[in-house]
């Protein structure tokens, strides 16, 4: 996917008091003292600092994003609140620069589902977790397949429905990636989005303690 339409767009919105999230993932994390944790899309850095904060002194944060617009508000909010204990990477989520194993907890609002590759994103998730890490992510499907046509149309993309998939693919993946404890947390009825019916979720799954288990 061309991910020019998604940075223009979210660059254009760093400075605006819209939300740009289809969930609160957040609110299901539960982030423990000391813990290390990754925020995919952390936009304006709100949840991120917010982990911080809870993790403590003993913990870390890091903010992933490939806006550099959001990357520019989130560094000057956590400068303004004096927050340490949080960076924000520019990566793509398909080859995010953190080590294996180096991660308790994942999290990601309404981002996942731009990616054209998920296997990889997910995959990549996988990675940096610890053995026993976790992730809390809200997305959204779609009801039925999207048709290839929009799939790098910068409309649809800009609108967060180009690149969904269908609820089944959707946990699929996840399965065939090597996660456990897969745990539908919510879900919104279906509704009207763009040319697509899609519907919000909030996940929650674990990376087996013995590695990966397929």
């Amino acid at each position: 996917m061309d991910y020019s339409a998604i940075n223009i767009r979210y660059g254009e919105l760093a400075s605006s008091q819209c939300c740009l999230s289809c969930g609160g993932a957040i609110n299901y994390a539960l982030p423990k003292t000391g813990e290390v944790c990754v925020d995919l899309g952390s936009g304006r850095g709100t949840d991120a600092l917010r982990m911080a904060d809870q993790v403590g002194e003993t913990g870390f944060v890091y903010g992933i994003d490939i806006s550099e617009g959001m990357l520019e508000k989130a560094r000057q909010n956590a400068s303004k609140l004096e927050v340490r204990n949080v960076k924000f990477l520019h990566n793509t989520l398909d080859k995010i620069e953190l080590a294996d194993k180096t991660v308790d907890l994942v999290i990601s609002n309404c981002t996942i589902n731009h990616a054209s590759n998920k296997d990889a994103v997910w995959g990549e998730v996988f990675r940096i977790l610890k053995k026993g890490g976790r992730f809390v992510v809200s997305d959204i499907y779609a009801t039925s397949p999207i048709s290839e046509e929009y799939r790098n149309d910068p409309v649809a993309i800009a609108e967060c429905w180009a690149g969904s998939v269908t609820r089944e693919e959707y946990l699929e993946t996840l399965n065939r990636i090597g996660f456990t404890g897969i745990e539908i947390i919510e879900e919104s009825k279906p509704y009207p989005k763009g040319k697509a019916e899609v519907a919000s979720i909030t996940i929650a799954g674990l990376k087996p303690k013995g590695g990966c288990c397929c």
